[in-house]
């Protein structure tokens, strides 16, 4: 960013030195991109006068907890060393609880590997940190969710999802801490073995509870009541649980997104009354995350995606013009709340400069001032960031799919090589500005493609059910569709484009090597499925169940009937690798939990017996989501030397 940037629009005026000046323009070092952000968390104090800083050094991690004053002073640090860090969020003025996670398999429990969540509470006053849920009789020390805050009389309670077992079973049941003094006490309040969710009202009363029956594909809302708790909801859900999208407008009703009642292809959001009549909150199928008062008093907003531009709404026009207020002083930058004070005029808000790169700044409202905090990425410079173009084109049958290309610097675009990079899910999307992967990419030298793919989320219901069945089939030639568009524009050559992706992306890799043949020259898969019929066996083990949400939903994309089906062999990458003739990464975590190791192996294995070349690289104690910065950095280094050598950049 600029040392001093010269805006003054809608009375905030920007300042604040953030960055380094520009270096001769050169291949930054991939550990700028490859490593954990420098910055990835800030969190503002009720009172707006201090904030909660997640820092890396590309590995291990701290949380700092200083004045938000300009130059103030250091109040406390926790070092967390190469923990995951999930969430970090305040409980008054003199607490803030850390979210943290671990992947492991506890002694006595039974099913595979589980990523298990934990949570600290961090006293600013005694200067101590205490593990919220430990030494709790007949219950885990672990969180199956952030924690709800709660001020009563005054004092910070945190309302916990826990882990209680009763006969052997461990149900989801809610507890309350008082931060103060630390007493922990699990809240009788009717719920079952079909519990997954809470919700606890501003004075601290359990509210709400969201129940799903895994067997029946059936999910119901109770609420309580003056006369105990009554069921004011059910409804077949086979994909899932609703579950809860918190406290409404007025906070005391429930927000749950469900179907329209008019229009079966959109979701709304239902806000219910404690006596079950609901109504429809006005424009909430275009809502794609909620906006609640940082004090958890009741709904105050929402964001939407509309095609590339991130559009928030606020119910109250004081709010609205506020807001407005504030992107306009970032004009050209996409903008995002992060944290904001109880009084709702002090913000931190994530700021992604096309040229630039993503940083945090903190607005004043009163003073109608703002000032950078810092850079997500200390080392990247302008010479590091690299122009995202929105994209259109028509897929083979007329879909249009949208997508991103990102281009490198000092190239004129045309004829350069190109790198496929589906995303995950496969009912994810990609989103214009910065993205590390494909800005890493970039800067070797190399165009990226990131497709929105039939089946992916945020352009309706319709364009996600044009993904179902299609695994392998048009969601996969809907990439290949995008490269010949920019084969025929001219922009990029057509014999040098490699795939790389992870997770469902992973699986587009593979699958362009065994499916869509003659289209890349190599693939990389990160996390990707190879042999979907023991995925869906180990989705079954990992669930103790022979039917489950998460089976149906990847059998709904799949195109299969169940489990055995044996049109899963003729999608399984695994199962043709005698077809592949492309140079073939193959990358894994071994404590990933959503698409085990195994599938990586099972694939390198068969490539192995087919008389093929393949590589595998195994990331030790890495999960599905790359949480470590080393591993992560070794993953990237590992494919852009694999596209280096098998489709250079600057050789045609």
């Amino acid at each position: 960013m600029q040392t001093v940037l010269a805006v003054v629009t809608a009375g905030i005026a920007m300042g604040g030195a953030i960055s380094a000046e520009a270096v001769a323009a050169e291949a930054p070092p991939l550990a700028i991109y490859g490593r954990l952000p420098d910055v990835d968390q800030i969190a503002i104090s009720p009172d707006g006068r201090k904030l909660a800083i997640s820092l890396t050094d590309g590995e291990k991690r701290v949380v700092a907890i200083r004045e938000a004053a300009e130059g103030s002073k250091l109040l406390s640090a926790v070092n967390l060393e190469s923990t995951k860090l999930r969430d970090v969020r305040w409980a008054g003025p003199e607490h803030v609880l850390i979210t943290k996670s671990n992947t492991a398999q506890p002694y006595g429990l039974s099913g595979p590997k589980r990523e298990y969540w934990m949570t600290i509470d961090v006293n600013l006053t005694t200067k101590k940190q205490r593990l919220l849920m430990e030494n709790q009789e007949e219950a885990m020390n672990v969180v199956l969710a952030v924690p709800t805050v709660r001020m009563l009389d005054g004092v910070p309670h945190a309302f916990v999802e826990g882990v209680h077992f009763v006969d052997n079973y461990g149900a989801d049941t809610l507890y309350k801490i008082n931060l103060k003094t630390g007493a922990t006490r699990r809240l009788d309040v009717g719920g079952s073995e079909d519990t997954d969710d809470w919700l606890v009202s501003p004075d601290g009363q359990p509210l709400a509870q969201s129940l799903y029956d895994e067997q029946k594909g059936a999910w119901s809302l109770k609420l309580k009541t003056d006369h105990g708790w009554v069921t004011a909801e059910k409804t077949e859900s086979k994909m899932g649980s609703r579950r809860l999208g918190g406290l409404g407008r007025d906070g005391r009703s429930v927000l749950v997104w469900m179907d329209d009642e008019n229009d079966t292809d959109k979701t709304v959001l239902r806000e219910y009354a404690l006596d079950g009549a609901h109504v429809v909150i006005p424009d909430s199928a275009t809502f794609d995350s909620l906006i609640h008062a940082p004090d958890g008093s009741g709904l105050v907003g929402a964001k939407s995606l509309l095609g590339d531009e991130r559009r928030y709404t606020f119910f109250d026009a004081k709010l609205q013009a506020s807001w407005n207020a504030v992107a306009k002083a970032f004009p050209g930058d996409q903008i995002a709340l992060e944290s904001w004070s109880d009084d709702r005029r002090k913000l931190v808000v994530w700021v992604d400069s096309p040229t630039e790169g993503p940083a945090y700044a903190l607005v004043d409202l009163d003073t109608g001032s703002a000032r950078y905090l810092a850079n997500v990425y200390a080392g990247l410079t302008e010479d590091g960031v690299f122009e995202v173009r929105p994209i259109k084109y028509k897929a083979a049958d007329g879909l249009e799919i949208t997508g991103y290309l990102t281009l490198p610097k000092g190239k004129d675009p045309k004829n350069l090589p190109l790198v496929v990079l589906p995303h995950g899910g496969p009912e994810g999307r990609d989103t214009l500005g910065f993205d590390w992967w494909s800005q890493a990419l970039a800067s070797r030298g190399y165009a990226v493609l990131r497709p929105n793919f039939r089946g992916s989320e945020g352009f309706g219901w319709k364009f996600v059910q044009a993904g179902f069945g299609q695994w392998g089939k048009a969601m996969q030639t809907d990439l290949s569709d995008g490269v010949r568009h920019l084969a025929k524009q001219g922009t990029i050559d057509l014999k040098r484009v490699c795939i790389v992706g992870a997770s469902y992306g992973g699986y587009a890799a593979l699958a362009g090597a065994t499916l869509d043949r003659g289209v890349y020259r190599c693939a990389a898969s990160v996390a990707g499925p190879a042999d979907l019929k023991r995925m869906l066996i180990d989705s079954n083990e990992r669930f103790n169940s022979g039917n489950n949400s998460t089976l149906r939903y990847w059998l709904r994309f799949m195109g299969a009937d169940r489990v055995r089906d044996p049109d899963l062999a003729a999608i399984s990458p695994a199962k043709m690798a005698d077809k592949v003739d492309i140079p073939l990464l193959l990358i894994h975590g071994k404590d990933d939990t959503v698409v085990p190791y195994v599938q990586s192996t099972i694939m390198a294995e068969a490539m192995k017996k087919a008389g093929k070349p393949v590589e595998l690289v195994t990331l030790d104690g890495e999960d599905h989501w790359l949480s470590r910065g080393a591993t992560r950095l070794q993953m990237l280094t590992s494919v852009v030397g694999f596209l280096e050598k098998n489709n250079p950049p600057n050789v045609n």
